[in-house]
């Protein structure tokens, strides 16, 4: 084996370790993030990182999926068009995907918690695969006959969307916050100094409101009568939000903890974890063996 060649097999065996372990190690770190943290009831969790279980509740506003058309809560999907490489080869590249960033309402009996799936890992029941001949399917397209498509030569694109529906269970992990019931303090001087911006927007109607005597501007006199309104308004501003009723919500971890969203059991996903992990350990020892064996044969 020359130099070069010999650089990139290493290169590549390498590279294969440091993946491979890499990939190990993350997922094993993630499963045990997932079977570690004990599950808790929306109305008595505590602020942080937390472990949820509960049905998909209805929104006020529907969702259909894009390329199916089906009612869902949540989605995503991506287009992709069968193209030929310089050998005659034929592969799949992506020419199209996205995903849907509505809130999702979880529901356990006790409560309700509003859920921002920006970020998360979604592992939904629902999956649908189909192809056709068009950038974007046809409703009669939408079908899983792989064989069939095949032999009548219609494989042009492949689409594929996933979906949560409503009543389905979710098991949902990530960092739970709590608003309203007085649990966000604003700050007194920030809110004053913020209604007094926006009075000043209206210059005109703050003249008239506090121009006492009628000469076109606000000495300090007046200007002190401006603050201590404004200071008022901040006061009841926050007595309101002390009356507000408490809305749970659940977002993507601010530390990197996994955040998960699935219609599968925490076991369920642990084991298909464990089971990337494996192939992750394979792929750095193959790499760790390979790369032996090659040192040893070439020098």
């Amino acid at each position: 084996m020359d130099s070069f060649g010999l650089i990139v097999t290493l290169a590549v065996t390498a590279l294969a370790t440091l993946g491979g372990g890499w990939w190990c190690l993350h997922n094993l770190k993630k499963a045990r993030y997932l079977l570690d943290t004990p599950t808790s009831k929306i109305r008595s969790a505590a602020q942080g990182y937390v472990e949820l279980y509960g049905v998909i509740e209805p929104r006020a506003e529907s969702l259909n999926g894009p390329l199916s058309a089906q009612p869902c809560v949540w989605w995503s999907f991506a287009i992709d068009e069968q193209v030929q490489s310089e050998r005659n080869a034929t592969r799949w590249k992506n020419v199209e995907k996205g995903r849907s960033t509505a809130l999702l309402c979880l529901s356990d009996g006790t409560g309700e918690c509003w859920i921002d799936p920006q970020g998360a890992h979604v592992i939904p029941m629902t999956k649908q695969v189909w192809y056709g001949q068009s950038r974007h399917p046809l409703k009669h397209q939408m079908h899983r006959h792989f064989l069939r498509n095949f032999l009548v030569g219609s494989k042009r694109y492949r689409y594929t969307e996933q979906r949560l529906h409503v009543h389905e269970p979710l098991y949902a992990i990530g960092d739970f916050v709590t608003r309203g019931q007085g649990r966000e303090v604003l700050d007194l001087r920030a809110t004053q100094g913020a209604v007094i911006r926006e009075w000043k927007d209206d210059f005109n109607d703050l003249l008239q409101r506090f121009d006492r005597d009628g000469n076109g501007e606000l000495d300090l006199t007046e200007w002190q009568t401006v603050r201590a309104a404004a200071e008022q308004q901040a006061l009841s501003m926050q007595q309101a939000q002390q009356l507000e009723p408490a809305q749970h919500y659940l977002r993507q971890s601010l530390e990197g903890r996994p955040f998960v969203l699935s219609n599968y059991s925490e076991e369920s996903i642990a084991k298909r974890l464990y089971g990337q992990a494996l192939v992750g350990f394979i792929a750095c020892l193959g790499g760790a063996l390979a790369a032996a064996y090659i040192i040893k044969t070439q020098f």
